[in-house]
């Protein structure tokens, strides 16, 4: 009869030992916070936080939204909310917010104002590929028009627009008509003044030979600004891969080296040319002249007179696509500069005697002509380390 009940008695001492561990977990979790109880009211609840209405109406609205309880915990909200800088980790990451949540909560009606936010690092590269342009560690500012309101006493919502690309739009159109106005301005200047000169009573041969070589080099910027307009213009098509549109690399960075050799030996810089002479793309030979070209010329302008400008091309690590480097040891670009320096008519403020006529559409090319050619372009700079230039091409199919 003993010998029947062992099992049971076994059975019954390890059921009181689970049982035990148990109890001791619970309690331990419940002491650490790691294990939560809820009772079936707050699961109801935490359940209608929002009505269904407000919830149908919420992913209706344009724009950015974020919902906070009365903890200052955000329930609601879009994705851009955390790719705008305004919320981390289920808060509200900007001060100006969470203060007008505060007085909406407390006073009720709407409020308004406008904030200007960055682009945390962890989502501005994937920000960034919309344009297929890389800048490291750059920030771009985002504009924005916020709106503050109480759904009840409990939520108050928040209602965002950005308006970057807007103002954005508005600067390149600011500076496009400052830099043009400053373009067609200098010719007539110039000529007005070699008609003063050659209607003298007694014409100065010296002052009308300065006053003809000033209206030559307007001439000559205006006519170059015009031919970057349109070069630009005509970089806006996707390059369609074709036998007949075949191009060795080596061959175009050789040709735009050579041109380009007179003006580095006038600014005592010099230019080395390396690479493997079978990488071969498909493009546009005038676009992918002209992007060297703008690329080679920016590294000459902003080097200093024995410094050294690097270009080599050679394969990706998959071997999908040809690297072009263009490397200098020049002043290099500052950070608040490195994120707008792809943009239209933008121009740093560390300009030189070499690169202070130019009207900014340089790397606004070769980032148009990267995007044709199925392309990519990333800058890597250090103020007074110079920078690196990569131009990403795919190979030739």
């Amino acid at each position: 009869m003993t010998v029947m009940r062992m099992p049971w008695l076994i059975a019954f001492v390890v059921a009181v030992v689970v049982l035990v561990a148990l109890i001791v977990v619970m309690a331990v979790g419940l002491a650490t916070h790691r294990i939560q109880i809820h009772s079936a009211a707050a699961d109801r609840d935490s359940a209608d936080d929002l009505s269904d209405e407000t919830t149908t109406l919420l992913s209706l609205l344009p724009g950015t939204s974020i919902v906070v309880d009365a903890n200052d915990e955000v329930v609601r909200c879009s994705p851009q909310a955390y790719q705008l800088g305004l919320v981390s980790d289920d808060a509200i990451v900007q001060q100006q917010v969470l203060t007008t949540v505060h007085e909406a909560r407390r006073a009720g009606g709407r409020h308004q104002f406008d904030l200007t936010t960055e682009t945390p690092e962890r989502y501005a590269n994937a920000r960034d590929r919309g344009d297929h342009v890389d800048t490291r560690s750059v920030h771009r500012p985002n504009w924005l028009k916020v709106t503050v309101g109480r759904i009840n006493e409990r939520f108050v919502i928040v209602l965002v627009t950005d308006v970057s690309e807007v103002i954005r739009f508005a600067q390149i159109r600011d500076s496009f008509i400052t830099n043009v106005s400053e373009q067609l301005l200098e010719p007539t200047t110039a000529l007005g003044k070699l008609a003063d000169s050659l209607e003298s009573e007694e014409i100065d041969r010296e002052h009308v030979t300065e006053d003809a070589r000033l209206v030559r080099s307007s001439c000559n910027r205006l006519n170059h600004m015009v031919a970057d307009l349109l070069l630009l213009i005509r970089a806006q098509e996707p390059i369609t891969p074709s036998s007949a549109n075949r191009l060795n690399v080596m061959d175009q960075m050789r040709a735009v080296a050579e041109r380009l050799q007179p003006q580095a030996e006038r600014d005592g810089v010099r230019l080395n040319i390396k690479g493997d002479a079978d990488l071969v793309i498909n493009g546009d030979k005038d676009q992918i002249d002209s992007a060297l070209t703008k690329l080679v010329e920016n590294a000459i302008g902003y080097s200093k007179e024995g410094g050294v400008v690097s270009v080599s091309a050679s394969r990706s690590a998959d071997g999908t696509q040809v690297v072009i480097r263009v490397v200098d040891q020049g002043v290099g670009i500052d950070k608040r500069d490195q994120g707008r320096i792809f943009e239209r008519f933008y121009r740093g403020a560390e300009q030189s005697e070499r690169t202070r006529d130019g009207v900014g559409l340089r790397l606004a090319i070769v980032k148009h002509v990267a995007l044709t050619h199925h392309g990519d372009v990333t800058v890597w700079s250090v103020p007074g380390q110079g920078s690196t230039f990569s131009l990403m091409l795919p190979v030739a199919r």
